[in-house]
């Protein structure tokens, strides 16, 4: 990337601020602000992430970047978190869209803004910016959304498909963390303690509260603005990465929303575009400079297409990407009529050849364990592997070799006629690349549990043996088939450790007949060969970073060959003793690190035996004051009911400062 020291303008910061709320809470900002320009627009950006030391390395480089542009940028953390005062409730609950409400009004009023406001995230701040925005504040003009869903049920790290997501468990346990840590006593004063002993009284066990929630119902309507696009009223640009979990929200809201809009999906994982992986990584901050200048200062800019997406091509399956070849391609309209769906017919294990046989299957339950991460982060050894091993453990359905270029644009889908012996069942589906040497690359997937089949809002048993007719809709995304290639889709009962398992083993009868695979077959377009190209990746310089001690990741996969337990393991930010990794920042001396623990096992042919575990050790130091947050989440269940185990140890200095359980059961 390259480093733009000679910014346009001149930029001032300020370290913190506070915003006042009417309830008396403050909330604490930090400022970049153009020198010498009169008022300016502003950009927004409001997430928990702790701006002080959380995110201040990725911070820097953009909203400097952004000032040096001549907008005014201001990084807030919400209620709760960092030096805010108050508590973090939950995820996107009333409170912190209220407090937006009041953050861009603040804004709007600062004799260094001009009234108009811009508002951007990624993640956490790309959901707030739509739900900010259904609310229709005057302040804000334009939205930039990356990584961020407009469903919160079921397009969120909770649930897929009606299906119970571990990643529940790992980000819950995260979110937990998150909202034990203390604030800065060289921000806050004397009062840091008081603070931090409120956020600590106030945590929420988040995993527990979500999984109270199985179903679609007003909980994730709320902060869900695809139930009433029309809302939104503003002009939205919105972001995304086929490595990333969120792809699928790119495309709806293109098909959902009547306002000034674009989309761009890239090879990207849950990154910001600038500094993408997989590459090609591309000049983010100039797109948004573009978007800002155009809808916060009225600015002639180039058109785009409505939708740009990178056509990802073969490549040989590997846990990570430098890069993923491919091309960017262009749509002018979403849904594409241009987009034509091709039917392929099930066979006795052959795809696009027609028969009428019933196979029947029961997944081993490690049957998952190539699929990699949920979401990826950028990180060796999230993306999936060689999916042989799983293709083995389910029923698979083979093409013949392609005679030309398959290229496909959007969400394939199944519908299949099956029975299952057992009241509920989960049904994973995922479409395969097999290469003329047989590695099979995972393109896309998808997950339903069976219950869910007339809608998540009211799920009802499976009576068993009954033949029923499912569609399944699998994640959006671009791929190019090869000649010499064959496409592969495989089904199976269980998809660990992504998803919970059924309560028992199921096994699957499908019936071909009436069975298929659907593909949005994307014809060539000449057009896309004149697209705009992307600047090269640039940014602002960033902060003086010392690292204190290094950490690493590990991922491990075990099987007891006694018991045949298996276990996968992922360490994070740790060093070689388990330690978290310490980083300083130069400017404040804080010195923090963070290190997380995710285990996961199960017994073949035992469901009931499926148990998730994630730990955190959070610490925050500088000079003779020292905090350390300890947490650790665990799930089981059996065949009645979930259990959630969780534990919160803070430390002041050696001192244990506070402490708390929880073990709640929650019905299945």
């Amino acid at each position: 990337m390259r480093v733009i020291s000679d910014l346009p303008l001149a930029v001032r910061e300020i370290e913190n601020v506070f915003i006042p709320m009417t309830d008396g809470t403050r909330l604490a900002a930090r400022l970049w602000l153009p020198e010498d320009e009169g008022p300016a627009p502003a950009v927004l950006e409001y997430i928990p992430y702790r701006k002080a030391d959380g995110t201040r390395e990725r911070d820097e480089p953009m909203h400097r970047y952004f000032a040096g542009h001549g907008f005014a940028a201001v990084r807030v953390d919400l209620r709760g978190t960092g030096e805010s005062e108050g508590v973090l409730e939950d995820e996107y609950c009333p409170q912190e869209i209220d407090d937006a409400l009041e953050v861009l009004a603040w804004i709007a009023a600062q004799p260094w803004c001009d009234g108009k406001v811009g508002m951007m995230g990624k993640s956490w701040g790309g959901f707030n910016a739509l739900q900010v925005a259904a609310k229709q504040p005057p302040e804000l003009a334009a939205i930039l959304v990356v990584c961020a869903s407009d469903d919160r049920y079921a397009d969120d790290a909770h649930y897929m498909g009606g299906a119970l997501l571990n990643e529940n468990l790992i980000w819950g346990s995260g979110l937990f963390t998150l909202a034990a840590l203390p604030p800065d006593p060289e921000v806050v004063g004397e009062r840091w303690r008081a603070m931090w002993r409120r956020r600590l009284e106030a945590v929420p066990l988040h995993v527990a509260r979500w999984m109270r929630h199985p179903t679609r119902d007003a909980y994730w309507e709320h902060g869900s603005v695809c139930e009433d696009p029309s809302a939104i009223r503003c002009p939205v640009f919105v972001v995304s990465g086929w490595a990333d979990a969120y792809s699928n929200a790119v495309p709806r809201l293109l098909a959902s929303l009547d306002v000034p809009r674009k989309g761009l999906v890239g090879p990207w994982a849950h990154l910001y575009p600038h500094e993408g992986v997989p590459g090609p990584a591309i000049g983010f901050l100039q797109e948004a400079v573009r978007w800002w200048s155009r809808w916060l200062r009225g600015e002639e800019t180039p058109e785009d297409p409505l939708y740009r997406a990178w056509m990802q091509e073969s490549v040989p399956p590997r846990s990570y990407y430098d890069a993923r070849p491919g091309r960017w391609v262009a749509e002018d309209a979403w849904p594409s009529p241009r987009i034509e769906a091709r039917a392929l017919a099930l066979g006795d294990g052959r795809l696009g050849d027609a028969d009428d046989v019933i196979l029947r299957t029961r997944s081993p339950q490690t049957t998952g364990l190539a699929g990699g991460s949920w979401c990826a982060f950028g990180m060796e050894g999230e993306m999936p592997r060689d999916q042989r091993e799983d293709d083995g453990r389910s029923l698979s359905f083979t093409g013949p070799p392609l005679e030309a270029p398959l290229e496909i644009l959007g969400a394939p889908t199944v519908t299949l006629r099956l029975s299952v012996d057992r009241p509920a069942a989960l049904l994973a589906a995922r479409l395969c690349d097999v290469s003329p040497l047989g590695a099979s690359n995972l393109v896309t997937y998808g997950l339903l549990d069976l219950t869910h089949r007339g809608g998540h809002q009211a799920p009802a048993p499976l009576e068993p043996g009954q033949v029923i007719e499912v569609t399944l809709r699998l994640n959006d995304v671009a791929h190019a088939f090869q000649p010499g290639h064959r496409l592969r889709l495989a089904l199976s009962t269980s998809y660990w450790p992504m998803a919970w398992p059924s309560p028992s083993p199921v096994t699957l009868a499908l019936h071909t007949a009436g069975s298929a695979l659907t593909l949005p077959v994307r014809p060539p377009r000449p057009e896309d060969a004149a697209l705009r190209p992307f600047d090269p990746p640039e940014a602002a310089p960033g902060p003086d970073i010392d690292d204190l001690h290094p950490g690493g990741t590990v991922r491990t996969i075990e099987r007891d060959a006694i018991t045949g337990v298996v276990t996968h393991t992922v360490c994070t930010d740790l060093d070689e003793e388990g330690r978290p990794a310490m980083t300083r920042v130069g400017a404040t001396g804080m010195e923090h690190g963070h290190g997380m623990v995710e285990r996961f096992r199960i017994l073949e042919g035992d469901p009931l035996r499926a148990e998730g575990e994630v730990t955190h050790e959070a610490i925050y130091r500088r000079g003779g004051w020292q905090t350390r947050v300890v947490t650790r989440t665990r799930l089981t269940a059996d065949a009645e009911a979930f259990r959630v185990e969780a534990e919160l140890s803070a430390y002041e200095g050696e001192a244990r400062a506070f402490h708390r359980t929880w073990d709640e059961r929650i019905p299945r």
